[in-house]
């Protein structure tokens, strides 16, 4: 069975990480508040079926539904 990231980051990255750098106390172990994925699409933006395919692998990857979020003007670094 698989475990949650934060059951494996709390059973068995922050001792190891209390083992390598030798931190004196617990709350010195860095933590994990917030992840954050970004998937630019540019012209596919404009294809919906390149749109739905991208939503379709954000969803496997992260587990989630992703939030779409469309520029409202383009902007080109001329």
């Amino acid at each position: 069975m698989q475990k949650d990231l934060k059951t494996l980051y709390k059973e068995e990255i922050v001792p190891s990480m209390i083992k390598d750098f030798n931190y004196p106390n617990i709350e010195q172990v860095p933590k994990i508040t917030k992840i954050s994925i970004n998937r630019g699409l540019g012209e596919a933006s404009k294809n919906s079926k390149d749109l739905e395919a991208s939503l379709k692998e954000i969803a496997v990857i992260t587990g989630q539904h992703p939030n779409v979020n469309k520029a409202k003007k383009v902007n080109c670094g001329v």
